[in-house]
């Protein structure tokens, strides 16, 4: 393993069991047994570590969440293919989902804040366009898009974050992924 990727790895170990503010540059480069020079080298400062560690962990949930979309034509099927990548990414890549959360619910002036908010800007853009992409078949979503975005990632966000609580979740069962979409189609269709 190359010293950038060591540097992540004890920075996304070290961040999410401490959060960003309470963890120094120092002890991130000693877990990952390298120099702070090194560190500065790759990322700058402790900020574009955050950033590059980040905008990683993203470009893999956004691969996993929205890829190979153009394969499925019905909305339904599109939007179970989505909420089953979600949830089965949030449950295989706890540590960096949590993170995401936990960043994006911290103070607006926070570095950790500025540096997660494009991400989840990205991601409901995303969501928005999947409900955009459907008006045909959601003859009743009238300029609700992004109503319906915001409902859907918030009840799966919701799900994950409760459960991850209970224990480590690692593969959501087939019923329990059909029982959210059931749940959230039978909203939005009333």
């Amino acid at each position: 393993m190359d010293n950038k990727t060591k540097i992540l790895d004890s920075a996304l170990e070290l961040f999410h069991a401490r959060g960003y503010d309470s963890v120094g540059v120092q002890e991130i480069a000693e877990m990952a047994g390298v120099t702070k020079p090194a560190l500065y080298y790759y990322f700058g400062n402790k900020q574009g570590l955050l950033s590059t560690l980040l905008n990683l962990k993203y470009e893999e949930m956004k691969t996993a969440v929205f890829g190979n979309l153009d394969e499925c034509k019905d909305f339904r099927q599109r939007l179970t293919r989505v909420a089953g990548a979600y949830l089965d990414y949030a449950g295989t890549n706890r540590k960096s989902y949590l993170l995401i959360m936990a960043m994006f619910y911290s103070a607006k002036e926070n570095e950790a804040y500025q540096s997660v908010k494009p991400i989840v800007r990205d991601f409901y853009q995303r969501m928005v366009g999947l409900f955009e992409d459907a008006w045909e078949q959601l003859g009743n979503m009238r300029g609700r898009q992004e109503q319906f975005a915001l409902g859907f990632t918030g009840l799966l966000d919701h799900y994950i974050l409760l459960e991850s609580q209970k224990s480590e979740i690692q593969k959501i069962p087939e019923e329990v992924k059909e029982g959210l979409i059931q749940q959230f189609l039978y909203g939005i269709y009333t």
